[in-house]
């Protein structure tokens, strides 16, 4: 049996110090759970990430046809990501991810989707800031302006500019899609009513073991 914790990597990054360690959650019956640190903050668990794939399942079931080409903002541990891998239908995926480290922790699998990630010849990682790229030339470095079908992020976009321009890299009829640590809010969803023709807030409910309670999450869905 594994040790109850494990260190798996330590990374100064230009945001501070960021830790992957794994042990195992003896609230859920010794379950063996991953765990990402930045200095002192958690910023993400394989405890739960329920909303991470219902972010790519409601995100793609908008979308129809083949060959969809589609971005995701944020690697994290994986889970939107490998989510999408499961539809045939989805050619290439880009991940962008600002830490390096992130990145380093799929492909020298460290982490549960790792291998599935980086083994699979449709998904690319870029190592660059998603904001920053969506202010420039868009997501793929080698095709400035390339349109894509489907743009999950679970980063914080409030503004109708943001917005706009996320929206000028999505092909017609292509599919923005946000979570949220929240459930969704009618202020936000009346600022993506300025931007795509089609919205929808989404609520993700998940039990919470340690909590002992049923936790929410929100998705929220934008057309083109």
């Amino acid at each position: 049996m594994r040790a109850f914790f494990e260190e798996l990597d330590y990374q100064q990054t230009a945001l501070g110090e960021l830790i992957l360690r794994r042990r195992r959650a003896m609230e859920m019956g010794g379950r063996e759970v991953y765990e990402v640190k930045l200095n002192e903050d958690f910023l993400m668990s394989s405890l739960f990430h329920e909303a991470e794939v219902a972010l790519t399942d409601l995100g793609l079931a908008g979308i129809s046809g083949d060959s969809l080409d589609i971005v995701v903002g944020g690697l994290g541990l994986g889970y939107t990501a490998a989510a999408a891998l499961k539809y045939s239908q989805v050619a290439r995926m880009t991940v962008v991810e600002a830490l390096s480290p992130v990145i380093d922790w799929h492909q020298r699998e460290l982490v549960p989707n790792g291998a599935l990630l980086s083994n699979d010849e449709r998904c690319r990682y870029v190592n660059a800031d998603f904001f920053a790229l969506a202010r420039g030339d868009g997501f793929d470095p080698d095709e400035p302006g390339h349109l894509f079908d489907a743009n999950p992020s679970h980063a914080d976009l409030y503004s109708t500019a943001g917005l706009t321009r996320l929206r000028a890299f999505l092909k017609p009829g292509g599919v923005f899609a946000m979570w949220s640590n929240d459930a969704p809010e009618q202020g936000f969803l009346d600022i993506l009513s300025q931007v795509f023709s089609e919205v929808h807030g989404h609520v993700v409910e998940f039990e919470n073991p340690i909590q002992g309670n049923t936790a929410e999450n929100g998705v929220y869905i934008g057309k083109k």
